[in-house]
Parts: C-alpha cells; structure tokens; sequence
C-alpha cells in the first residue's frame, strides 16, 4: 500500500495518521506486568501533544535540540515526535554511551534539555550536568523517587504542565506543526566512530522522508502489517524503517523486551515484518544447527535432506526456472516435516526481515529462504539516513546489497569506492566543515569509505570497508570482511577477525561459540571447569583447527588464517569492541589484543 499521504514532514505525518486512524487502530504494543497492552493512535496523540505543550511550557522553542537517551519503549515515540511538532531537534543517543561521551555530545549540539529513561540514565546525566554548558532541564521518562535538583522533572510532571499550559495556547502545537518545513534540519545523529570522535550528522525531514517513500516503492507495506522493534531508535536504520516506515502506512509496532528475549516476542507478537542485523541471523542459525546436532541420526538425515529441497527449489523459484512436479511434492512434504516448525518460532506470520548494519553471509540468505523465511538485505550510512541500496521481495540476489533506491545515484569512483547521491544525504556534520568536506564532495557526491562493485544484473556488491582494506608485507591486498564472514558460518565460532597489514600472513582472533564447545566436549567425555578451561584444551585447539582447514580451502594461499588464539569473552558493545550496530571496532581490538598478537607471530617465527 503507498503511504497514507505524501507527507513532508514528519511533524505532518504524525498530525494527519493519529487524526485519521485516532481509536479505532493499535498503534504501539509493550510489555507492562507481563502482558503486551495496546495503545491506539489516539492515545499517541494525546500523550504527546500534551508532553510537547510541556516542553513548550520550558521554553522549549523552534530550533533548540533536546536529546532523549533511552532503550526503545513509547516514551521514545512520544518524546521524539513532541520534540519535533515543536519545530525543535532532537539529538538521540545511545544509553550505553558513558558519561564523557554524553557530556561531549551534549556540548557540541548545544542542548538545552534531555530526556532521559531509567535512574541509571539520570544518575550519568547528573553527574555531568554542571559541565554541560547548554543543559537547562533533565526530564525522566520514570517517575522520580525522593528529593529532585532543580530544574529536574518527571515524563508526567511535564505532561501535566502542558495540559495547563494548552488552556492558554489551544493552538500553539498546531501552529508549530505546520510552520514545520522539509528543509527544516530534524535531527542531529551522532556516528558511533570506530575511530576518534563522534561527529553529529544532520538530517532533514525531506533527507528521513524522502529515504522512507523510496523504500515504500520497492518494499510492500500496508496498515496490515505488525513490526517487532529491538534495534536501537538512536540508531537511524531502526528509526527510518522500523518507525518512521511503519507510521507512514499505519501500521502497528510492538516494542520487544531485549535481545535475550526476541524468540519468545516473536512467538507473543507474531510480526510480519522486522528489521534486524546479521548478529541475530547468525545466532538463529546457530541455535537451530545445535539442536539439530543434538537429534538422533535419522532426524539429521531428514533435516540435510529438506534443506537441500529447499535450496534446490528456491534456487529455480528465484532464476524464474520451472519447479519438477516431483520437486514441488518433495517441498510440500520437506516444509511439513521441518520448515513449518522453523518458521512457526519466528511467529509463522513473518513476510520477511530487512537485514542492515553489516554485511550478511550469503549461505545464511540461502539457508533462510530454503526454509520459507526472506531476508532482504540492504546497505547506506546514517550520512545517507540510511538506506542507499536494497534487494526488493521479487529482485534479490543473496551476497549483494541490491540495487539503488528510487532517486538515489550510486557510482564506483575509480579506487574502488561507492559514492551516492541523492535527497537523503546528509546536511553535513554539525560544527564540522573540514570533516563535512572529506565526506561530501563539490558536486554533492557522499563517499561512503566502502568498496564495491556492480555486477552485471546491477546489483551492488559491497567487498569491503576503504579502511578495512590491508596489505600484507609481502605485497598482496587483503578485503578482511569476506574471509571473516566465511569463517563465521563454523558452528563453533561466534566471533573472528582477522590480523594481518603489513605482516608477513594472517591471524585470527576467536570467540568460540561456547554452547557448541561444550556440547562437543561433554560428548567426548572431555573434562573442564570453566569456559577458560576449556579453550586451553589441546581436543579442543584440534576440533577448531581441523573446522578451519575446511574453510581454508576456500581461500587463496595468501588469505589463510596460519594462527589463531581463542578468547574466553565476547567482543562487546560495553567494552568498547563493538559499534551499536555490532560492527567490531578493529582498531580498539588490536590495540587490546596487542600482546596476545604479537605472541601469535612470535610463536610462528620462533
């Protein structure tokens, strides 16, 4: 279904889909005492014009950022959309980001308020609050227990403000909404940055919804359709397609309850559509080999057997071959036994997932649709609000990115780099015109810092980030990202990353998959006490290196792994090793892992 208007602003959206849909739809649904409780769109609307005339009743004006830094639930939706019914811009940002990188965020987009969700969340802000130079106000989506510094007010404190505030000013909210402009600067995202420090990218209304009408021509939606939302809403994939998207078809969003419990709100909710990262797929995948591991002999046979029916089908579905009359029998029967219990764990509704943040291993695309479950994956940077490519229900090609959105140019400049052009560019970065210039060239080109090809169907195929890129000493240039995926389909690997510029060969940093291991070792009547225990095990170190040795053969001589050490922790977001978007921070590792990298080589020369 096309959007419900050709909207301009988001301010505008939200105004003419609350009015239009008010109490006869669910808009959002979250978990409170255990049980998902419904809130229509007009009960979105009264919550928020009345926070927004709140806000207002601050002093909160057309132009003045305000930040919201909290895990996604409602209170984002309605602070977000108050914030920018007001003309203001908001300025989200992570809540595992600490203190000094708040206080740094808060400086630079010279905010005068934030909006926060927890205790824990206050506490890091009133900590910082006497360094920030610009910060007027802390607003708690919680209610506030005990004494509260001044200028410190609760979510409903505010709303009860605002209830007052709109008998004196019936039309003040309205008024803001529709002096709201296309070009008018919505929201200032600050990069995670794998290197140095964040930089605050400046987005549009027209840049967020000119990216949302593109993506609603090449990817159906209708009012029909329920989305489950995990990925972070500071992240803009989360928000573009897993927000914005949804309001502009009326569609409803239910909120999940964490990472560790996606399996069982998928199975509560029954989504038809979700987004998601290629971190969650793996994990999927994982937990689906194990058990199958873990079955007698003949049900192994009968789960191999229907996923090579599947594939095989599939594969002539995709090329527009003809499907045999047997294969079409020995699919019915393949999805009976095996595939319908696969996808009845992800709620049996489910049309497809849209896969964004890294890039997704193409045997695990393959292995998806052969049960009956499309991912669709898709590429862009919060500089381009996100998306600049993506493989479309009916056009897909499983290792590629897809083809460009409609009105987005993509070209392969001749180093090997993908530039994009389009209305969903970026501004530029806030207070950064040196940085702004090196992303942006004179005639508006954004260089992504990717490297890619297309091929001859037009599909983008991404090979590898610019700086990624490395050169061992012995000449030859090594793309990290496909040697590192291929290796990520071992079940008994979680985490790898290679090492290897300006050496003479390469390493590798493992995260085993410890559940794996230990299924291994139990079953071998190999004794340990801890996961630490475990990775020091000579059966062990053996296992891994013979499951290397058939990955290896896939590899040119010059990309195989010669050494590799196994770690007892994951990399993660908390440490510092990983972005939000669970891309891992190479430079931060290998500075971490120095010792243990060094050793790797030594032991080799020795």
């Amino acid at each position: 279904m096309p959007p419900i208007q050709n909207f301009k602003t988001i301010p505008e959206m939200f105004d003419i889909v609350t009015k239009k849909l008010g109490s006869s739809k669910t808009y959002l649904k979250h978990k409170v005492d255990g049980k998902f409780t419904d809130i229509s769109f007009q009960e979105v609307r009264d919550i928020t014009e009345n926070f927004a005339l709140g806000l207002a009743s601050l002093g909160v004006k057309r132009g003045d950022k305000i930040a919201i830094i909290s895990e996604n639930r409602p209170h984002w939706y309605y602070s977000d959309l108050a914030i920018l019914s007001l003309g203001a811009v908001d300025v989200p940002l992570y809540p595992i980001s600490t203190a000094d990188s708040i206080e740094y965020m808060l400086n630079n987009s010279e905010s005068i308020g934030i909006i926060v969700s927890t205790k824990f969340q206050l506490n890091k802000i009133l900590k910082i609050r006497s360094k920030c130079r610009n910060l007027q106000f802390i607003i708690s989506m919680n209610n506030i227990e005990g004494e509260v510094e001044k200028g410190v007010y609760s979510f409903d404190q505010v709303t009860e403000k605002g209830k007052l505030f709109k008998q004196d000013n019936p039309s003040h909210l309205q008024t803001n909404i529709e002096l709201a402009k296309e070009d008018d600067l919505c929201t200032i995202i600050y990069t995670s940055g794998t290197t140095g420090e964040p930089k605050g990218v400046m987005l549009t209304h027209k840049n967020i919804l000119s990216n949302v009408k593109a993506a609603l021509e090449v990817v159906h939606v209708s009012d029909k359709d329920l989305f489950l939302s995990f990925l972070p809403l500071s992240h803009i994939f989360e928000r573009m397609a897993g927000y914005y998207l949804p309001l502009m078809c009326g569609s409803t969003v239910a909120f999940a309850e964490g990472i560790e419990k996606i399996a069982t709100n998928m199975g509560e909710i029954k989504p038809t559509v979700m987004t998601g990262v290629p971190r969650l797929f793996e994990r999927i995948y994982s937990k689906i080999r194990r058990k199958v591991d873990q079955s007698p002999e003949k049900k192994q046979k009968i789960f191999n057997w229907a996923i090579n029916v599947g594939q095989d089908y599939a594969e002539r579905k995709r090329n527009g071959e003809s499907v045999p009359v047997a294969l079409g029998v020995k699919r019915k029967l393949a999805d009976k036994l095996v595939f319908a219990k696969l996808r009845e764990a992800t709620g049996g509704n489910l049309r497809f997932f849209i896969s964004g943040g890294a890039a997704l291993a193409r045997e695990l695309g393959v292995f998806f649709e052969a049960v009956g479950i499309l991912i669709l994956e898709g590429y862009g940077l919060t500089e381009s609000s996100p998306v600049i490519a993506v493989n479309r229900p009916n056009d897909y090609k499983f290792g590629s990115v897809g083809k460009p959105i409609p009105g987005v140019e993509v070209k392969i400049a001749k180093d090997g780099e993908i530039l994009a052009h389009g209305p969903n560019i970026m501004q530029g970065y806030f207070k950064k015109k040196k940085e702004t210039a090196e992303m942006i060239d004179k005639d508006g080109w954004l260089h992504t810092g990717d490297i890619g090809v297309f091929d001859a169907e037009g599909f983008l195929l991404i090979t590898d980030r610019k700086k990624s890129l490395f050169k061992t000493s012995g000449g030859k240039y090594v793309a990290p990202t496909p040697i590192e995926n291929l290796f990520l389909g071992s079940k008994y690997i979680d985490q790898f990353i290679i090492i290897g510029d300006k050496r003479m060969f390469i390493t590798a940093l493992v995260v085993p998959d410890f559940e794996a291991l230990k299924e291994y070792a139990d079953a071998h009547r190999i004794a340990y006490k801890s996961d630490e225990d475990l990775i020091k095990l000579k059966q062990i170190e053996e296992l891994i290196e013979k499951d290397f040795a058939s990955f290896q053969k896939q590899l040119a001589n010059y990309e195989r792994v010669r050494k590799f050490t196994l770690l007892s922790k994951p990399f993660s977001i908390e440490s510092g090793e990983m972005t939000p978007s669970l891309k891992l921070k190479r430079k931060v590792i290998e500075e971490r892992y120095q010792d243990l990298i060094e050793d790797m080589y030594q032991s080799i020369q020795q």
